[in-house]
């Protein structure tokens, strides 16, 4: 997976480079979402790894598809990619794109997952504290799952902060066992 990321990377500055200087970076962002789920469908995939295809009709069957989404910068950028033999990097492309625009933002997408549903007040407090914790604007994405006992699992880009009732006790549990 990090092979892929390796990759991955150059494609995704370039493109995010472009769209900056081009303050187009939802535009870009938009584009790539298609063209990366585009690219994971089943029989794109198939079509992809066909080797009697030359890099320019894979670049066409591709853009036949999806062209209607995307700009001409969009096009060339597509055909860059099929001509390097790297249209199955897109999802990778497009989530690096999305760190970067993230980062530019100074925004952080977070998920909270929660015992029983946030309350309107509990939600604001905790995107304020999020919000000075990581100096960033905070986007909440909240969820519930029954399963836990109480408390909420936080996940904010690699940070992963386990406030459940379960993890206390296995926290407590290790701590009395060493």
């Amino acid at each position: 997976m990090a092979e892929l990321s390796t990759l991955a990377r150059p494609y995704a500055k370039a493109a995010f480079s472009y769209a900056q200087q081009a303050s187009d970076l939802a535009g870009w962002s938009a584009a790539l979402a298609t063209a990366a789920a585009v690219s994971q469908s089943e029989k794109v995939r198939e079509l992809l790894d066909n080797p009697q295809l030359t890099s320019d009709q894979r670049a066409d069957k591709f853009l036949s598809i999806c062209a209607d989404e995307l700009g001409d910068s969009g096009k060339n950028f597509i055909r860059l990619l099929a001509e390097n033999h790297r249209l199955v990097l897109l999802p990778e492309i497009f989530e690096l794109f999305e760190t970067l625009k993230a980062q530019a933002e100074a925004t952080l997408d977070v998920e909270v997952v929660s015992a029983r549903p946030l309350s309107d007040a509990q939600a604001q407090q905790l995107t304020q504290a999020l919000s000075k914790k990581f100096e960033r604007e905070i986007h909440l994405h909240s969820s519930v799952n029954e399963s836990l006992l109480g408390g909420a699992i936080i996940r904010a880009g690699d940070t992963v902060i386990d406030g459940t009732v379960r993890g206390r006790l296995a926290k407590l549990a290790e701590a009395m066992n060493s």
